[in-house]
C-alpha cells in the first residue's frame, strides 16, 4: 500500500474515537489564547461565525408582537452586545472529528433561541421541567432515532446511550449516518451527531454496551435515570435492564419497528408489575437466556413478541432466516417512526402525563389501508 495512503488511514482510524467538543470563550484570555493556537497548529480547520445571524434571531423571538425592520434588529443586537466585540460573546465550539469551528450564542441564549419553535406545545416552564431530566437509550438502531427525538426537542437535560457495536454498511439502510462513519461505534456516532445539534447537552455513553456489571451504573450514576428505552437485540439484556429498573422504579419502553409496536412498562407506578407485561416466567434470569440455544431462543422471542401478531411481512420474513437472509428486517420508516412515538411518550411522561402500562400499536398499514 502507498504509505502516504497508510499514514492516512492510521490518522484516519485514530478519531474513530472522537466525541467530545472542546468550548472557547473568548472573554477569557487563555482561553482565547488557546484557540488562536489551535488553529494556528490546525490550518484546515474550518471557522463558522454566523453569530449576528442568531442574535439577530433572538431579538426577534425576544419582541413577538413587534413587526421590526432589519436596521431596528440589528441595533437591538448591537446594544445587547453591551460594548463587547463579537468575537468574545457567546462561545466558539470545536468539533475535532470534523474539524470545524462554530460561533455560537452561550448555552442559555442557544438553548432558548434553539427549543423556540416548540413554544407553545412545550411552554418555557415544561422546557425547564426537562432539562432536569435523565434518559437512557440501550441499543442504537431504533436507539439512535429515539436518542435524536429527544436531543432535538430537548425532552432530557442528560441523555445516556449504550451499545457496542459498530456500524456496518447493512446498518445503513435505517441508520441516519455517512458512509465515512462505517467500523465507528454507534455511540460515537450518536452523540457526535447530538453535539452538531446541541453541544450544550450531556451524552454519556457506555461503549462496551450493557453488561451485569455495569447496569446498575448506566440506570444511576450521575442520579437515577427517570426514563430507561430499551432498544437492544441481547434477550439476556432485556431481562437485566428491566429486573434493575423495576428495582429502581424506572419506567421502561420499547419499540419493536414492526407495526410501531411500541411497549410501556410502568415500574415507576406499579412496582409489582411483571416484566415484560408477564410474557417471560419470573423466574428467568440473564444467565439462563445466555445458555439457550436455537429453538429455545426463538421460543422466548416469540414469547415477549407474539409471533401471531406480527406483519405477514415480518413473518414470512422470520421463516426465511438462515435461508435467504440471515437476521429480521428493520426499515428505516419504522424506525423513525418507532423513534418519534418514543420520543412522544417519554415526553408526556416526563410531563406527568397518564400513560398506563401495555402494549400499544401505531400501525401504518392499518391506518392507510390500500384498496384492493
Amino acid at each position: 500500500m502507498n504509505t502516504t495512503l497508510a499514514k492516512a488511514i492510521a490518522a484516519g482510524r485514530n478519531q474513530h474515537q472522537d466525541r467530545n467538543v472542546t468550548f472557547y470563550r473568548l472573554q477569557d484570555p487563555g482561553q482565547a489564547s488557546a484557540l488562536a493556537t489551535l488553529l494556528q497548529q490546525h490550518p484546515a480547520i474550518s471557522v463558522f461565525d454566523e453569530l449576528q445571524a442568531q442574535l439577530t434571531e433572538l431579538m426577534k423571538l425576544r419582541h413577538p408582537s413587534e413587526r421590526l425592520t432589519d436596521a431596528q434588529l440589528q441595533e437591538l443586537a448591537s446594544a445587547h452586545l453591551e460594548n463587547k466585540a463579537p468575537e468574545a460573546y457567546g462561545v466558539w465550539v470545536y468539533y475535532p472529528w470534523s474539524a470545524k469551528v462554530v460561533h455560537l450564542l452561550d448555552e442559555a441564549e442557544f438553548i432558548e433561541l434553539r427549543t423556540s419553535r416548540n413554544q407553545q406545545k412545550i411552554t418555557t416552564e415544561q422546557r425547564d421541567l426537562l432539562s432536569k431530566k435523565k434518559i437512557g437509550v440501550i441499543g442504537l438502531s431504533v436507539g439512535q432515532s429515539v436518542a435524536l427525538a429527544l436531543a432535538i426537542e430537548r425532552l432530557c437535560g442528560e441523555l445516556r446511550i449504550a451499545d457496542f457495536d459498530r456500524l456496518d454498511l447493512s446498518n445503513m439502510n435505517r441508520i441516519r449516518t455517512g458512509v465515512h462513519n462505517i467500523g465507528v461505534l454507534k455511540t460515537v456516532l450518536v452523540a457526535r451527531e447530538i453535539a452538531e445539534i446541541d453541544p450544550f447537552l450531556p451524552v454519556v455513553c457506555y461503549d462496551e454496551g450493557i453488561t451485569d456489571d455495569n447496569i446498575h451504573q448506566f440506570l444511576t450514576e450521575g442520579g437515577k435515570l427517570d426514563i430507561l428505552v430499551e432498544e437492544c437485540d441481547g434477550l439476556d439484556v432485556k431481562i437485566l435492564a428491566r429486573q434493575h429498573a423495576r428495582s429502581l422504579g424506572i419506567p421502561v419502553l420499547m419499540d419493536t419497528s414492526d407495526r410501531g409496536m411500541v411497549d410501556v412498562e410502568r415500574f415507576d407506578v406499579q412496582p409489582d408489575l411483571p416484566i415484560l407485561h408477564g410474557r417471560v416466567p419470573e423466574t428467568l434470569t440473564p444467565a439462563a437466556v445466555r445458555s439457550m440455544q436455537g429453538p429455545a431462543r426463538m421460543a422466548l422471542v416469540d414469547s415477549i413478541v407474539d409471533f401471531s401478531s406480527l406483519s405477514s411481512k415480518m413473518q414470512y420474513s422470520l421463516q426465511e432466516i438462515g435461508k435467504t437472509i440471515t437476521t429480521w428486517p428493520q426499515l428505516a420508516s419504522a424506525v423513525m417512526l418507532g423513534g418519534a412515538a418514543i420520543g412522544h411518550i417519554c415526553r408526556e411522561l416526563s410531563l406527568g402525563g397518564n400513560i398506563e402500562s401495555g402494549r400499544y400499536y401505531v400501525d401504518l398499514e392499518q391506518i392507510f389501508k390500500q384498496i384492493k
